[in-house]
């Protein structure tokens, strides 16, 4: 069987993937994880454990023009994986490599830096707030974990949005 990660060079790749072909990439894209963590150290667990949510937030959503912020930033590797990063992915968290976090200097779909937690909403929240005062008609997605969630700042965004009523998507991953 052939690579199928070799193929994707943008999320406009995984568009005409079939399930099976895009099961195999989810294996693959484990099997990449384990491998580069284990040599550059990293965060292993919390990137497998969104390896289908990030295939089918590149396939659903049209990353750049959509918005997509990762709470955990270091659950991020399958995204750069997925957005044109594979070829660096072996210098992830090394001396002028990837990042181990989203970077907006590394790519234009990393649209805001993260670390570690509780400010994917309130990011998304004034990107998508921006979005309507300019006009603009993209999706703005906030991916944030539960442990992420128990932070005030996410309750304070999440309170905002409400208030707001401005379009946007919250994705809780319950890590199940």
């Amino acid at each position: 069987m052939s690579n199928i990660l070799d193929k994707i060079r943008s999320p406009l790749d995984l568009k005409s993937l079939t399930y099976p072909e895009l099961s195999q990439l989810a294996v693959e894209i484990r099997n990449e994880l384990v491998n580069t963590v284990s040599s550059n150290g990293g965060h292993l667990a919390s990137s497998l454990g969104v390896v289908e949510l990030s295939i089918a937030l590149h396939r659903v959503f049209n990353s750049p023009s959509d918005r997509i912020i990762w709470d955990v930033g270091h659950q991020s590797y399958p995204h750069k994986l997925l957005t044109g990063r594979r070829e660096k992915f072996t210098t992830l968290r090394q001396y002028g490599g990837l990042s181990g976090f989203p970077d907006r200097t590394e790519s234009v779909h990393d649209p805001f830096g993260t670390g570690h937690a509780s400010t994917s909403v309130s990011a998304a929240l004034g990107i998508a707030a921006a979005r309507d005062f300019a006009g603009d008609d993209f999706n703005v997605v906030a991916v944030i974990g539960d442990g992420s969630l128990t932070g005030g700042m996410a309750f304070e965004a999440l309170n905002h949005t409400g208030h707001l009523r401005t379009k946007m998507i919250v994705v809780l991953n319950d890590n199940a």
